[in-house]
Parts: structure tokens; C-alpha cells; sequence
């Protein structure tokens, strides 16, 4: 009898805990993290060229690179972790189990075998009476588990229980918008949740 080598993707846990902060007020969730190799730090958003630290340093302190040491060729984590704390801004990732169907950090490519657990996620942030989600395969997969519609782009939805829920456009590089809009929309979204 011929056997035959086992040619499903590796199963992956998300590496890291979710970042709550004592008063966390807004919880923004990514899909997951790309590959180790692809780190510039040990924390979410860790791939250098993604936006998101980008679009914090351009909303919170009007500089697009204030959270990138060159240097280091690494994002600032010692400060990033201060901004968040500050402004009450929790972080974690939809998919606590996934599968790359290609070997890449494509959303498209991702199978997201087990989901976060949102709502015990949010019994740890009494606060915290907003989600956003930052790109398409997220904001799908919070829809799914809140029983709302995906919001268009730069909106939000409701849930039954009154949990604001935003779409937020991605932050990876390879989503055609320019970082000063995408920036925007961030901020925007910031106002309304009294974050800023």
C-alpha cells in the first residue's frame, strides 16, 4: 500500500496574549500575525512594513515614523505599549488557530480553523464597548461571531447587544489607499469612540 506524505498546512496558535490595558475602552483586531521571520518585534503589527504603527505615529503624534527606530531597523515597543495603556487601546487577532494554505501572511490565503473567543475576550474589558477591525477577512469573521453584517469600509455596525463594530481599512501596504487617508479614517473613528 503507498502512503502518502501529509500535505496539510501546519496548524499555528497565535503567539502572543491579547494586550489589555486597565481600562481598555477600544479593542482593535488584526487577522494574525505573518511568519516569525517577518518580525521586527515580539508584539502585533510586528512586520516593518505594515502601516499601523505608521498611521498611531501620524494620529497620536502627527509623525508617521515616531514609533520606528532606523537604528534598529524595529518599531519602538517600550512606547508603543505607553500610547496604548494611555489611551485605554486593547489589541488582539481574530484567528487564535489558522492554517496558510500558501506559504505567506495573506488574509486571502488564511484559514482561520478556530476563532478568538470575543466574548470572553470583552467580559476582561468592562470598558470597552468598541471593536475594530483592521481589514476584510476580520471584520468578516467578528461579523460572524456578533451575528451583524460586515460594515462597508470606514463604518460601523451595532450589535444586539450595543458593541460598536468598525471596519477599518487594512494596514498592510498591499491595500491601495495612501497612508494619510488611511490615517484618517483611523482617527476618525478614534473621535467617535472618545479615545481622542
Amino acid at each position: 500500500m503507498t502512503t502518502y506524505p501529509d500535505t496539510t498546512p501546519a496548524l499555528e496558535r497565535h503567539p502572543w496574549p491579547p494586550f489589555i490595558p486597565d481600562g481598555a475602552r477600544i479593542l482593535i483586531m488584526g487577522t494574525f500575525p505573518p511568519k516569525p521571520q517577518r518580525w521586527s518585534m515580539d508584539f502585533y503589527y510586528p512586520n516593518r512594513i505594515n502601516d499601523f504603527w505608521r498611521i498611531m505615529g501620524l494620529i497620536f503624534h502627527g509623525d508617521k515614523d515616531y514609533f520606528w527606530d532606523a537604528a534598529q531597523k524595529s518599531f519602538r515597543l517600550a512606547d508603543i505599549k505607553t500610547l496604548l495603556n494611555e489611551r485605554g487601546i486593547a489589541l488582539n487577532d481574530t484567528g487564535a488557530e489558522v492554517r496558510r494554505l500558501k506559504d505567506n501572511a495573506s488574509d486571502k490565503f488564511l484559514e482561520i480553523v478556530r476563532p478568538v473567543n470575543l466574548h470572553s475576550l470583552l467580559e476582561r474589558m468592562p470598558l470597552c464597548h468598541t471593536v475594530a477591525t483592521t481589514g476584510e477577512k476580520a471584520a468578516g469573521v467578528i461579523a460572524e461571531l456578533t451575528h451583524t453584517t460586515i460594515p462597508k469600509m470606514g463604518q460601523m455596525v451595532v450589535s444586539p447587544d450595543g458593541l460598536e463594530i468598525w471596519r477599518m481599512p487594512s494596514t498592510s501596504r498591499a491595500y491601495p489607499l495612501a497612508l494619510e487617508k488611511k490615517a484618517a479614517c483611523y482617527a476618525s473613528m478614534f473621535h467617535h469612540a472618545g479615545i481622542i
